[in-house]
């Protein structure tokens, strides 16, 4: 019997990643996206081009919100292991939305494990966490750092590996990281390399002015292809011990200005840069850099994607994609 891989979130980011790696290098596992139930006209299924990769996908739309469907798919399902990407990942919009955000990372991922609690499941489970839950810090910080989110989302995130935890001190294979920043192809425009990659894009396009609107371009983060991030998500599946937080992270920061001035080498038309007062977030962390030692010495990842492959590959993504709309 081939093994049943539920993939929450399966429509976003990271999920589509995970989907597209997950199809490549396991063609016998039965591959399962959950994404939203539908709204209006909207498609019963995601059509976006990282999901589409994946034929073997089967889709599922199952509100996280909603416990007794939840139980229901997954006692249907009964599936050997979840990635849950499923939630809320607007940093900057948790201000405003700090409820709903509490909902989508916290409810989504109790309804989703008390369901395989229910179900007597063996399952494991990866919950992708955030390193937004540390206090700021001038250095690299590690898994023994203390936490202290600045964000309404960094709470909410604190609060759903907590939740977590307490499920993997009862037993349950509950895999645990902390993500720092992950960009490339196919993020969306509200973050900032891929808002950057888009305007130029459109830029060279001739669909709009010359100019590039920007935030804060001081802070330091550290940032790593999403591809190198999936690949650590499925080596912790793997290999991770549950319960046991893992930064995924390169131990290196770059300006957010160095993510711009990356792409603008890139570019083939002469650009204006201008500070968007819109678009700077309160309380922004200076610098955000993990200690990658932990997964490097226990499990055996390390990006391998380069910081400019990254950059040309979004913005080549964006090129491609406004060519053709």
């Amino acid at each position: 019997m081939s093994e049943i891989v539920l993939v929450t979130g399966a429509a976003g980011f990271a999920g589509g990643n995970l989907l597209n790696a997950i199809g490549s290098d396991e063609p016998s596992a039965t591959i399962v996206g959950w994404h939203r139930p539908p709204t209006g006209q909207r498609a019963a299924s995601p059509t976006n081009d990282r999901s589409a990769a994946s034929s073997s996908v089967k889709w599922q739309a199952v509100d996280l919100l909603d416990g007794d469907a939840v139980n229901h798919a997954i006692a249907n399902l009964r599936p050997s292991c979840v990635y849950h990407c499923g939630g809320v990942a607007d940093v900057g919009g948790s201000w405003k939305n700090n409820l709903r955000t509490l909902e989508g990372n916290v409810r989504g991922t109790h309804h989703l494990l008390e369901a395989i609690r229910h179900a007597c499941l063996d399952t494991r489970v990866l919950i992708p966490g955030s390193a937004l839950i540390y206090r700021p810090s001038t250095r690299a910080i590690s898994e023994n750092d203390p936490v202290g989110p600045v964000s309404p989302y960094g709470v909410s995130k604190l609060a759903q590996e907590m939740l977590g935890q307490q499920f993997a001190n009862e037993g349950h294979a509950v895999l645990l990281t902390r993500s720092f920043t992950h960009f490339g192809p196919g993020q969306d425009v509200s973050y900032a390399a891929s808002s950057f990659a888009n305007q130029l894009a459109r830029i060279e396009a001739g669909k709009i002015e010359p100019v590039i609107r920007v935030g804060f371009l001081d802070a330091r983060r550290d940032l790593t292809d999403v591809r190198d991030t999936v690949a650590a998500y499925r080596a912790l599946m793997a290999q991770g011990i549950p319960g046991r937080p893992y930064n995924i992270c390169s131990g290196r920061a770059h300006k957010i200005r160095d993510v711009l001035d990356g792409l603008l080498r890139h570019s083939r038309v002469p650009v204006e840069v201008v500070v968007d007062p819109e678009r700077l977030r309160p309380s922004d962390n200076p610098l955000l850099m993990g200690d990658p030692s932990r997964i490097r010495r226990e499990i055996g990842w390390q990006p391998d994607i380069t910081f400019d492959q990254t950059l040309c590959d979004l913005l080549d993504h964006w090129r491609t994609t406004i060519r053709y709309t």
